[in-house]
């Protein structure tokens, strides 16, 4: 059906108006000012005609078959509609009329509606609530839409949740001068959802870059399993809004403070391979150099430059976006020396000299396409009256031709004076930009396209050595008894099932117990209150830590006075050796599976916040990655002689953490914080696990 929707071979316009200042006048007014080349129906039953074609009555009353139809009256009437579409075989219907699930109640009720009857006749719905699609197909020429904005051909396809912002993103391109291949915004996407849309366009041929906008995703799991299959394929733009609005409950755990709102949509991007963006500019001028330039192969930059200031702006830009600019090899300066003006900087950036001519900018091009040291160019291109830009624009567009590596342009001009030059750089291909800042983000975007498409993520460890039955009996006895806190030695029991390495423990209900126990593990222990009200021990003083043989009834008999009303349990542990200390944890996340969190733990984790998250399923290389992508990795490296930790061991934990929330994902949250880390174990020295209320 997105074949249907997107080149239908006739439309017709329930609520199609005589009215200049509606949308049922305009649907129709945008399809003939924009060329479409089928057959348009204008259906009202007190009109003769709307805008010279001729109207019907209904849409029964139209004699040929109609592939598409806008409804365009009021809501309560809208189901009846789509009966009469249902008798007449239409395929799919675009409903632009508001007053749906987006106002509650009665809306959401005649949305039901609307869609049950769909349902009944094999229709497809778009919308409600929506403004409809763009197909700038010669071909095709469907204007299905009531805005305003008439966007040249292109290769860049655009779909947003919100028409405003969709409308924005696409006026932005015309004002670029930049084509668009096809447009979609649906609305309260009561039937076909983004995540179609885009398996469509990653089939079309002629859509070379993506540029999604979401504001909410009513099925996750669609969305990443068509996102991480297209985006394999060609690259993906997309920036969430409504990042910080705040209504997530309030969670008891270190991993749920930490998750900021709406991190997971970040994550389900970065784990599909979607570049993110948080501006719309930023996005739809990085859009521009995707749709036109190949993908990077490294992230490896050679510039070339023409004046001295803005390639020191690009460099820095370049350069913090985690992009190299390498020397030139041995044979790229053998090669240029001598091609240049005598004073030119035979370096990298490659300085050719404000006088620099075309036969100067085309060796230094040439000698960068060539240095396999080189994954992409950079050109500072300020337009000199002295020195003819025609033909340096000329030789840049005959390099590009060749489509051996993305070219990106800072072009620094008065476009008044030198059309010439902009014409024939625009008729090439080549991106080019105001700042060189601008430019610079546009490479580093598509760079950071081509390191998570290349990425060699692997597929899950799966551990053989854990018992599930054992795991699964801990969290029954917690839900049997009505509790969403695990108890201490239900959660180190668990952790013992999936061979997570803890410090030595054992429980006790009364001073005897532990001191029997104390004696078992070895001194000096660890004492803990474990009662379910007491989430924070250390907030309350209920940790006392390397206890002595002499001192551990007298301990647990003050916790057992202190704690009374909680009737408290006591976990006894082995004390751990100073090392460093490390937060683990996971948090569910509605139709995604788990947030995992790795970072820097102990008391100061809500402090310090280093922290980096992950989506479960976790693999090996995800794991290293979260370790090393801390801010502290240095610490944990080894810094300044002092031994670093032992990161395997720590990738070990967090992938059977993965697997553990995996088998079981009505674990709401978990934190094993602190982990204390060695330089050959990481041992789990506290935990705190949450089940689900279901």
């Amino acid at each position: 059906m997105m074949e249907v929707l997107f080149n239908p071979r006739s439309v017709a316009v329930i609520g199609a108006s005589t009215k200049e200042l509606s949308i049922g006048n305009r649907v129709i007014k945008n399809l003939v000012d924009f060329g479409y080349k089928g057959r348009i129906y204008p259906i009202n039953p007190k009109a003769d005609e709307v805008r010279g074609i001729r109207a019907f009555g209904s849409i029964l009353d139209v004699q040929d078959e109609v592939d598409l139809v806008h409804i365009v009256i009021p809501n309560k009437f809208v189901p009846m509609a789509i009966e009469d579409c249902g008798k007449k075989g239409v395929k799919v219907v675009i409903i632009n009329s508001a007053g749906f699930k987006e106002i509650g109640g009665e809306g959401a009720e005649l949305e039901s509606q609307a869609v049950e009857k769909a349902k009944e006749h094999g229709i497809r719905l778009f919308g409600p609530n929506c403004q409809g699609i763009i197909n700038t197909d010669a071909d095709v020429r469907a204007y299905c839409n009531f805005t305003f904005t008439k966007p040249e051909t292109g290769n860049i396809s655009i779909v947003a949740q919100s028409g405003g912002v969709g409308e924005v993103i696409n006026q932005r391109f015309s004002e670029l001068g930049v084509g668009v291949r096809m447009y979609a915004s649906n609305g309260n996407a009561c039937d076909i959802s983004i995540p179609e849309i885009i398996k469509y366009w990653g089939d079309d041929e002629l859509t070379r870059v993506i540029v999604v906008h979401i504001e909410s995703l009513p099925d996750p799991g669609e969305f990443m399993e068509v996102a991480r299959e297209v985006a394999a394929k060609k690259p993906i733009l997309a920036m969430k809004t409504g990042r910080t609005i705040e209504g997530a409950k309030a969670v008891s755990s270190h991993t749920g403070g930490l998750a900021k709102v709406d991190i997971a949509t970040e994550l389900m991007f970065r784990k599909c391979g979607i570049v993110t963006f948080r501006d719309e500019e930023e996005l739809c001028q990085a859009a521009v150099a995707f749709a036109t330039q190949p993908i990077p192969k490294g992230n490896r930059v050679g510039l070339i430059t023409n004046t001295g200031g803005p390639a020191i702006i690009a460099t820095d830009e370049l350069v913090e976006a985690g992009l190299e600019i390498p020397p030139l090899s041995d044979n790229a300066v053998e090669t240029l020396t001598g091609k240049l003006h005598a004073a030119a900087a035979v370096s990298n950036p490659i300085d050719v000299l404000a006088t620099g001519d075309a036969g100067h900018f085309r060796a230094a091009m040439d000698t960068l396409m060539d240095d396999p040291q080189i994954d992409s160019v950079f050109l500072n291109f300020v337009t000199p009256f002295f020195v003819d830009t025609d033909s340096i624009a000329k030789e840049m567009a005959e390099v590009n031709k060749e489509g051996k590596k993305p070219i990106i342009c800072n072009l620094m001009t008065d476009k008044a004076q030198w059309t010439e030059t902009i014409r024939i750089l625009k008729a090439s291909g080549i991106p080019f930009y105001s700042f060189p800042e601008t430019a610079a983000r546009a490479l580093a975007a598509m760079t950071r396209y081509n390191n998570l498409v290349s990425r060699e993520v692997g597929t899950p460890t799966i551990f053989d050595d854990v018992d599930a039955e054992k795991a699964k009996a801990q969290i029954q006895t917690a839900r049997n008894e009505g509790r969403e806190l695990l108890s201490a030695d239900e959660v180190f029991s668990l952790l013992d099932a999936y061979k997570i390495s803890t410090a030595k423990w054992m429980t006790a209900s009364n001073p005897e117990e532990a001191v029997a126990a104390a004696r078992e593990i070895g001194f000096p222990v660890v004492l803990k209150v474990d009662a379910e009200s007491i989430v924070h021990k250390s907030d309350v003083k209920g940790i006392s830590l390397d206890v002595g043989e002499e001192e551990v009834k007298t301990v647990v008999e003050e916790m057992e006075e202190r704690f009374a009303a909680e009737k408290p349990r006591f976990l006894v542990q082995e004390f751990l050796p100073e090392g460093k200390e490390i937060i683990i944890g996971a948090k569910a996340e509605p139709g995604i599976g788990h947030l995992i969190v790795f970072g820097l733990g102990g008391v100061y984790v809500e402090v310090l916040e280093d922290v980096a998250f992950g989506i479960t399923p976790v693999t090996a290389y995800e794991a290293t990655d979260l370790i090393t992508s801390v801010k502290s990795h240095k610490l944990l490296s080894g810094f300044r002689g002092e031994e670093g930790v032992d990161e395997k061991a720590l990738a070990e934990i967090l992938q059977r953490v993965s697997q553990l929330v995996t088998d079981f994902p009505d674990i709401s949250e978990m934190d094993l914080n602190p982990v204390i880390a060695y330089g050959d174990r990481a041992l789990v020295a506290d935990a705190r696990i949450r089940i689900s209320e279901e």
